[in-house]
C-alpha cells in the first residue's frame, strides 16, 4: 500500500522566492504550459455524443442527465449527473454518449504547450473521472462563475476564462490525485519517502544531486529508491532533474540579455557546446532559438528526451 502523505502540497522551507517557494504541486504544475479558450454548455440528444475539438482537452461537466465513456481499448463507465470528466488531447478516441435520454454538459477546452515538460504531460491519463461526491464543494460554484464570465463581453474577458480553466483543470489534478490512483510525479507526490526527493529536487534543481544523497532523504536504499522513484515518476531520479533543469534553462534563456553560456553553467553544464547538445536533444531546436522569448513553431517547441 502507498503510504500517503498528510497533504500533497508539500511546502519546501520558507525563505526562497518564485515557484519553487510555493507547494510542490503547484510548483510541478507550473511547468505544464496549459492554455484555457473556451467554455460552453452544449445539448447531446440521445444516442449521440458530444463533439469534440480534435487535438484539446476537455473537462466536461454533467449538467442534466447521463453519459457513458467508450472508446477503444477503455473500459465503458458511466458519467452521471454532476460528475467531471477531464480528457487530454491523447483522448481523441474515447466519446461521452448519451443512452436513451439526451444529457447537458458544461465543456471547458484547453491546450497544452509543445513545451511543456515532457514528465509532466506523460503522466497525465487519457481520461480522468471525478465523481460529485467528491467535488460538490467546489465545482458547482466554480462552473457558475466561468458561464458568467463566458456571457461577458467586457474586456478582460478571454484572459478571465483562460486563467478560471487553468484553475478548474488544476483543482481536477488535485482531487483526482487524492484518489490514490495515480502515476507519473503524481505518483511520486502520492508516496511519502519519494515525495521527499521531489520535493528536494524541485527545491534545489541545479544542485548536483548524487543518487545516494536523494535516497537518503528518503530513507530507504539506493537500488529501492532508485527503483520506487522510477516506478512512480516513470523516469530515473537525476534524468528526472535533468528535464527539470532543461526546461528552467529554457525559461532563463527568455529574459533579456540572457547568454547561453552562462545559462548552461547555472544549469550545471561545463560547457555551452554540451549544454547545446543536451538542449536540442530535449527540446529539437538549438538555446539560442529560445533566446529573448523567441516564438516557437510546435513541432520546434516540442520536447523529446533529456539524452
Amino acid at each position: 500500500m502507498t503510504d500517503q502523505p498528510g497533504n500533497l502540497t508539500v511546502h519546501p522551507e520558507s525563505g526562497r522566492g518564485g515557484a519553487a517557494a510555493g507547494d510542490l504541486l503547484s510548483h510541478a504544475l507550473s511547468q505544464i504550459r496549459l492554455t484555457g479558450d473556451h467554455v460552453y454548455s452544449c445539448s447531446v440528444a440521445a444516442g449521440e455524443h458530444l463533439e469534440r475539438l480534435v487535438g484539446a482537452g476537455h473537462i466536461c461537466v454533467i449538467t442534466e442527465g447521463a453519459m457513458t465513456i467508450a472508446g477503444d481499448g477503455h473500459e465503458r463507465f458511466a458519467v452521471e449527473t454532476g460528475d467531471l470528466v477531464l480528457l487530454t488531447a491523447a483522448a481523441d478516441n474515447l466519446r461521452l454518449v448519451t443512452s436513451g435520454s439526451p444529457a447537458t454538459a458544461v465543456v471547458c477546452r484547453f491546450w497544452i504547450g509543445p513545451d511543456s515538460l515532457q514528465g509532466m504531460t506523460f503522466a497525465l491519463p487519457r481520461c480522468i473521472h471525478i465523481k460529485r461526491t467528491e467535488s460538490a464543494k467546489w465545482l458547482d460554484g466554480l462552473v457558475r462563475y466561468m458561464l458568467l464570465e463566458a456571457e461577458d463581453t467586457q474586456p478582460g474577458a478571454s484572459l478571465m476564462i483562460s486563467r478560471l480553466i487553468d484553475l478548474m483543470v488544476i483543482r481536477t489534478l488535485r482531487c483526482w490525485a487524492h484518489q490514490g490512483q495515480i502515476f507519473g510525479w503524481l505518483g511520486g507526490l502520492s508516496d511519502a519517502r519519494i515525495a521527499r526527493a521531489l520535493k528536494a529536487i524541485h527545491q534545489h534543481p541545479m544542485q548536483s544531486w548524487s543518487i545516494e544523497e536523494l535516497a537518503d532523504i528518503c530513507g530507504m536504499s539506493r537500488s529501492s529508491f532508485c527503483e520506487r522513484f522510477a516506478a512512480l515518476v516513470g523516469r530515473a531520479p537525476l534524468r528526472y532533474q535533468k528535464e527539470l533543469r532543461l526546461t528552467l534553462a529554457r525559461e532563463m534563456l527568455a529574459k533579456p540579455n540572457a547568454r547561453v553560456g552562462e545559462v548552461g553553467f547555472s544549469a550545471g553544464y561545463k560547457s555551452e557546446a554540451a549544454f547545446s547538445r543536451a538542449y536540442k536533444a530535449f527540446f529539437g531546436h538549438p538555446p539560442r532559438q529560445a533566446q529573448n522569448g523567441a516564438v516557437l513553431s510546435p513541432d520546434d517547441g516540442a520536447p523529446r528526451h533529456a539524452g
